[in-house]
């Protein structure tokens, strides 16, 4: 049998699921996409200057920074995740020296980068103080929190009959009223639209 990894040992029912963080799914995929730039870089400078830099060390050099990339996405979660992002940057931008258009290419990915972690740290702030506020919210209105609208079967059911009693042409508003009233069983009453 598979291993349980922690989150699923520490599980329980009604726990809330843990949300997952902005910022490192932003930087995963710019990291991701910096892979495959890598390694279709390596067969640009492997077909362009096979001549200037030995053919075997091109293809080993870039595809070992391709793995890089992509393992780096495993260690954004730690402190020094998005450092280690940096100093990938440094590198992608250091390809220029043998492929003069990747100074281009690194530095319009190292504004991704930057972008991904502002822009995703600014999310998960509004996320984290939106779950405070919905906390907040829930132990002051306990009825409301843990009231539940999914309907049933049979509410939907009813809901369809209601709103056929409603909008059939041949009744009266009154008579439409009274039919929907009756179907949920409370004479007098008008249906909410």
């Amino acid at each position: 049998m598979a291993r349980l990894t922690k989150a699923q040992r520490e599980w329980r029912p009604g726990m809330p699921k843990k949300r997952r963080s902005i910022r490192v799914m932003f930087a995963s995929t710019v990291l991701g996409l910096e892979a495959f730039v890598a390694f279709f870089a390596t067969l640009v400078i492997f077909g362009l200057h096979a001549h200037d830099y030995p053919q075997p060390v091109i293809l080993v050099a870039g595809v070992l920074l391709s793995i890089v990339l992509v393992v780096a996405c495993a260690f954004l979660t730690k402190k020094w995740g998005p450092s280690l992002g940096w100093v990938l940057q440094l590198v992608l931008i250091a390809t220029g020296f043998l492929e003069p258009l990747m100074f281009v290419i690194g530095v319009l990915f190292a504004l991704a980068w930057w972008y991904a972690l502002r822009a995703g740290s600014r999310l998960d702030r509004e996320n984290i103080q939106r779950d405070k506020d919905q906390a907040a919210w829930d132990a002051a209105h306990p009825d409301a929190a843990h009231r539940e609208t999914a309907g049933t079967d049979a509410g939907h059911a009813d809901a369809a009959h209601t709103d056929a009693a409603r909008s059939d042409p041949g009744r009266t508003d009154a008579a439409r009223t009274d039919a929907a009233a009756e179907d949920r069983g409370r004479p007098g009453e008008t249906p909410a639209d």
